[in-house]
């Protein structure tokens, strides 16, 4: 019986037609096996009286290891410490519906074979390990008068330090020993980092070319933490498949994402809460000040890329205590794009970057039986999808696991 779900009289989403079939889902196994009228199933089976059923969401931009706004502080920390803080974001992610996420830096193949074999709950967790950073760059957390750097593996933390062609090649093929899903670079300067401008470009060509071929080598891809238009616009033409960020882009960046068949992820959110309260949740001062630099400029950008016809994603990328806003960024793109758009940057088009495509962000049979389950119709209102608490259902693989 474990997976196995009957659900009747339902109004099951399609985010790539943007249409409901109105009939009964039957999940077996963990997977979708099943769309129809008058299924009947040997299987806990719930009368969702037309209510509507879409697709486990998905945030392509997480960071479950950080439990404070303070990155500096994570290698000092113990890492079981953090392990324990980082099950419990899970957890809470979980509840809001979200079924598979993406870490952006910070998580490891522990977190994810320890969530896969069940020891805590939560989404499933695909990983690229540590960001690669330059020093001095968004992933080196010593200020100014530190030299040594706690960089061991086995403490926690967002970043290495790798300077050089030889030295990235290096560091991405450890990553990708590691079972990376993805190889994160710091490609230009960020909020949270104590030593660096936020308009800076950071690694040189060469390397960033580097990174990106051993990524392919792999059958992997690069994802690349960026904010001008000039940091963004080289990251593409080198090779970057996914931009994180990209408050500060341009015309001619828009054209580089549809000529690389590229992805951005915008994560608005989280700029949003280290206004309101990142001080309260460790964001030191000298990185809140850096805050107004990006946050104005989020929401010009979506607009330009969604009018542009980029290929969008869902993240957040929220800190610490703030991570209980995760799905206020509906409410945020609501203001620029459709709720349908809203809606496939979670579902489908994150699973297309996410090499998942048939496999998640569908209610096609094969498909995991990931499902939020919401009584009010969220291509009328993406708002709905704010609103966790009022959720009826989130369902992963094919168990009700919260409602």
């Amino acid at each position: 019986m474990n997976g196995s779900l009957l659900l009747r009289d339902a109004r099951l989403l399609d985010p790539v037609t943007g249409e409901y079939t109105e009939g009964d889902l039957r999940c077996a196994d963990g997977r979708i096996v099943e769309i129809g009228t008058g299924l009947t199933a040997d299987a806990r089976t719930e009368d969702l009286r037309g209510a509507f059923v879409l697709p486990g969401l998905v945030d392509a931009h997480v960071h479950v290891t950080a439990s404070t706004a303070d990155l500096g502080s994570l290698p000092a920390s113990s890492p079981s410490y953090v392990t324990a803080h980082s099950a419990r974001t899970m957890s809470r992610m979980l509840d809001r519906g979200f079924t598979t996420v993406r870490d952006a830096s910070g998580a490891d193949y522990g977190l994810a074979d320890a969530q896969a074999e069940g020891l805590f709950r939560g989404p499933r967790l695909l990983f690229c390990g540590r960001a690669l950073s330059q020093t001095g760059g968004h992933g080196d957390s010593r200020t100014r008068g530190a030299n040594t750097s706690e960089d061991h593996p086995c403490c926690a933390g967002l970043g290495r330090v790798a300077d050089g062609v030889d030295a990235v090649r290096a560091a991405t093929r450890d990553e990708l020993r590691k079972g990376a899903h993805h190889i994160k670079v710091m490609a230009s300067g960020g909020v949270a980092s104590p030593t660096d401008r936020i308009d800076s470009t950071q690694y040189s060509g060469e390397e960033l070319r580097a990174i990106v071929e051993e990524a392919e080598a792999a059958n992997r891809y690069v994802a690349a933490h960026a904010y001008t238009a000039r940091a963004v616009n080289r990251a593409l033409e080198l090779g970057v498949r996914s931009i994180e960020h990209g408050n500060l882009i341009d015309d001619l960046s828009v054209e580089l994402f549809l000529r690389h068949d590229a992805y951005l992820v915008p994560t608005l959110v989280t700029y949003w809460a280290l206004k309101e309260e990142g001080r309260e949740h460790g964001l030191p001062e000298s990185s809140w000040r850096k805050v107004d630099e990006v946050l104005g400029a989020g929401m010009a950008a979506l607009e330009r890329a969604a009018r542009g016809g980029v290929k969008l994603v869902y993240g957040s990328d929220l800190l610490g205590g703030m991570h209980r806003h995760q799905n206020h960024e509906f409410r945020l793109r609501g203001e620029v794009q459709s709720a349908l758009e809203v809606i496939r940057s979670t579902t489908s088009t994150a699973a297309d970057l996410l090499n998942l495509t048939g496999e998640i962000g569908t209610l096609a049979p094969g498909a995991h039986a990931d499902l939020v389950v919401v009584d009010r119709d969220p291509l009328e209102d993406v708002g709905v999808l704010a609103e966790p608490e009022k959720f009826r259902y989130v369902v992963q693989g094919g168990t009700v696991v919260s409602g």
